[in-house]
């Protein structure tokens, strides 16, 4: 009965009822989780043990758990894989949409032709990645990254707020409150403007500079479309040697 039900409902009536939803139930209990494990370490742990401990969650369980302490080791890296492994998949194929319409070069558009895969924007995001991994100081990648982050979390936002004020006719698949997207809004300018004033840094100078250096390749080559004779050479060049070609589906 479900199946024939699902037959008869719209994709995009499911899609409407059940996102919203899903983010009503995992947004709220991922935050209560999350302020629980906090006051949790706030109990076990004094501020000094806090402040002087590389990994927080370990030396939580080694005083809560004892000899089962490094479950928390495993826990902690079973939770980074799996957010990886979705930030992975996840990030190439933005880049794989973002090229489709027309933002980044054809290559990433396209899929290969066996495995059905967007692995041009997959090997183009763990390219950036590796670069960005050079320095080798963990602690400034994870600030600069939420840094960075967040500035395109705020200019998305502010498409949003955009369209729902001066464009309220257009048609939507899902509709928010429009206090939602204020107060995210409000976040992102609060999370990138604190870690400049309590800590100005070159560094947060340079993030900038290489998200606007982006355009010296954008404005050019995409917008513009110069030398089109190289760039088709060089497309056709990574189509072959990476056995892709264009979609005509979202994968």
């Amino acid at each position: 009965m479900w199946q024939s039900m699902r037959m008869i409902i719209p994709k995009a009536l499911l899609l409407q009822v059940n996102l919203p939803r899903a983010l009503m139930v995992a947004i709220p209990m991922v935050t209560v989780l999350y302020l629980l494990v906090n006051v949790s370490y706030l109990v076990v742990m004094t501020p000094t043990e806090m402040v002087s401990s590389s990994a927080v969650a370990v030396t939580w369980g080694n005083k809560v758990l004892g000899g089962w302490g490094w479950v928390m080791s495993v826990a902690a890296a079973l939770s980074a894989f799996g957010s990886l492994n979705g930030s992975f998949f996840s990030g190439g194929r933005v880049c794989y949409v973002a090229a489709r319409e027309g933002h980044m070069p054809d290559i990433l558009a396209m899929a290969h032709m066996h495995r059905r895969t967007p692995s041009p924007a997959l090997i183009f995001n763990t390219i950036i990645s590796l670069i960005v991994l050079i320095p080798g100081d963990f602690q400034s990648i994870v600030n600069f990254f939420s840094f960075t982050a967040w500035i395109f979390y705020g200019m998305t936002i502010s498409g949003l707020l955009y369209l729902k004020i001066k464009k309220p006719e257009l048609p939507r698949k899902i509709t928010v409150p429009i206090i939602i997207p204020i107060l995210v809004l409000l976040v992102a300018v609060f999370l990138v403007l604190a870690p400049i004033l309590d800590d100005p840094q070159i560094e947060y100078l340079y993030v900038i500079l290489f998200i606007l250096s982006s355009s010296v390749i954008y404005i050019p080559f995409i917008h513009f479309k110069l030398f089109p004779g190289l760039l088709n050479k060089l497309t056709i060049f990574l189509q072959l040697f990476l056995e892709v070609a264009p979609t005509a589906k979202n994968l």
